[in-house]
């Protein structure tokens, strides 16, 4: 008889609920700090493309399994077409709010997010500390986000292997995690192109050290790369960043990038299945100092 599997559609964060893994059919998991993390992939089971805004993909395309977005090319081009981060929402109408987010010392980014997403947009990437910079409209938002690359080399992005890298050695209080934004935050206020139409926003910090369950959290022992038919993985959760669940396994800290989750058959692991491929963390890139 064939086992019944689930179907992952990613991880959800909010400021109330915390990390929800998501399954189709609305289904969800609720991910509390020590629960036993257990499953594996169906034999012969295929990663196949998760569609894109609400709508399944209608060929069901294959997907290789170290893609992040979980989405063939089609779906991917929709799912972009009408996207604040791929600049093609010029005219929405909603206030936007701007933002520094500080992962470690020396990675700080600024973004923007709608005013009505609250603080999910930084629990999603895993920031562990942030402040408001100000709101507007998105236009106004978008030229202050490149006033902060161009005049303070602010970056828009930061690589998720630096952000996990430095998780296991972040600073012991909220006070010394938030100096460096404390201080970005006062030099972006003092610039002199900043947009008439974007309020300022007081320079409060929020610390989700305590949320993600990053408190002496030891350092990685290694990554899962991608799921493989047939294979499984055991571990107790440690802390959630971002998409990133920390657990501990027999064989040191592992960390799941659960975005690798979407689109693969799961079903409960068995004792005997074979470990998911594992590589070593890779090093956090020190913090550009210039452009050459």
């Amino acid at each position: 008889m064939e086992q019944a599997s689930w179907m992952c559609s990613g991880l959800r964060w909010s400021a109330a609920q915390g990390p929800v893994l998501e399954w189709d059919g609305g289904r969800r998991s609720a991910l509390v700090r020590g629960k036993r993390v257990a499953f594996g992939v169906a034999g012969g089971g295929v990663r196949t493309c998760i569609g894109a805004r609400g709508h399944a993909c209608p060929v069901r395309a294959p997907v290789p399994g170290r893609s992040l977005g979980g989405r063939c090319e089609e779906c991917a081009r929709l799912d972009r077409a009408h996207s604040v981060a791929a600049d093609t929402l010029a005219d929405d109408p909603r206030p936007y709010r701007v933002y520094l987010a500080w992962f470690g010392t020396g990675l700080v980014k600024v973004g923007i997010t709608a005013e009505e997403r609250g603080s999910a947009r930084l629990l999603e990437q895993g920031a562990v500390c942030f402040s408001w910079l100000g709101t507007g409209p998105l236009m106004a938002a978008r030229r202050t986000e490149e006033l902060l690359r161009a005049a303070l080399r602010v970056p828009d992005r930061i690589p998720y292997a630096d952000k996990r890298a430095v998780r296991s050695a972040l600073p012991g209080t909220e006070g010394e995690r938030s100096a460096e934004l404390e201080r970005l935050h006062a030099q972006a206020l003092a610039l002199p192109a900043w947009p008439d139409s974007l309020t300022p926003a007081p320079c409060r910090p929020v610390d989700h050290v305590h949320a993600f369950g990053l408190t002496g959290l030891p350092p990685a022992a290694g990554e899962v790369t991608e799921l493989v038919a047939g294979a499984a993985l055991h571990g107790q959760l440690l802390a959630a960043a971002g998409p990133d669940l920390h657990l501990r396994t027999p064989d040191g800290v592992v960390v799941l990038d659960t975005r690798l989750l979407r689109g693969w058959p799961l079903i409960p692991a068995t004792d005997d299945a074979p470990p998911l491929p594992i590589r070593e963390p890779k090093p956090a890139h020190p913090p550009q100092e210039g452009l050459f």
